[in-house]
């Protein structure tokens, strides 16, 4: 068995002596792991950091056998990205994110969105409202995502500002005010599309609100899992846009 793609690497254990074991979300082949002889070296190191953009070939026996990958770096996004708390924190959140899909499994979708969001990992200003997109994204590919296009009781697409914690759906201003202390807000950010203003830090605190309470009763507790401390790390980062 043997195949060839692009991939971002989102985590590296040490495997006996100078191994690793790198796992890499593909562009064609999901979420997927691989041994790398020889990774400990000195000139691999550099190539095997989380964030890092590389070519890769996988070659095994079997399909389901570990398999062994050849590296070859593509871009070095690392450095960048490690001299920032925010690209710290977020690739930590990313990283815990991808971990909840099956292994092995394409989601071209994802692929494209974290490509996205590690371009601006490291930009304080950008990089939160990203992540709670990249957030939205997986509760979608994983069939819980939230219907945020129109009101679930008028049906119309103006003025959304809630969304129902029991369907995921958006609800209007007005269809809202009775049911407000039940109700989670829908920042006007996520409503707006993509290429928006750039929203302030009380929108971006409301849109990771909504995401973490999906993600914790969908995705995290039904798995016996927290979420990972980094992404309150990033939340206190994200209260500092202005």
């Amino acid at each position: 068995m043997e195949w060839s793609d692009e991939g971002t690497i989102i985590g590296v254990r040490r495997h006996g002596e100078n191994a690793v074991i790198l796992e890499a979300m593909t562009r064609g082949h999901g979420r997927h792991l691989g041994l790398v002889r020889g990774g400990r070296s000195s000139r691999l190191q550099p190539v095997l950091q989380p964030g890092n953009l590389v070519s890769l070939t996988w070659r095994a026996r079997l399909d389901e056998h570990l398999g062994e990958y050849k590296v070859e770096l593509l871009t070095s996004h690392a450095a960048r990205l490690m001299a920032r708390p925010v690209a710290l924190y977020g690739l930590a959140n990313v990283a815990a994110l991808l971990r909840l899909l099956p292994e092995r499994d394409p989601h071209p979708g994802l692929y494209e969105g974290l490509s996205v969001l590690i371009a601006h990992l490291d930009e304080l200003a950008i990089a939160p409202a990203l992540m709670v997109r990249f957030e939205l994204a997986m509760l979608s590919e994983l069939g819980y995502g939230l219907s945020l296009e129109r009101c679930a009781v008028t049906g119309l697409r103006e003025d959304l500002s809630h969304v129902s914690p029991k369907s995921g759906k958006a609800v209007s201003r007005q269809a809202a005010q009775p049911y407000l202390d039940r109700l989670l807000a829908l920042p006007a950010f996520l409503s707006e599309g993509q290429g928006a203003r750039r929203p302030a830090a009380a929108e971006i605190a409301a849109g990771f609100a909504l995401t973490g309470f999906f993600l914790r009763r969908d995705l995290y507790g039904p798995r016996g899992l927290q979420e990972p401390p980094e992404r309150a790390r990033l939340l206190e980062l994200a209260a500092r846009i202005h």
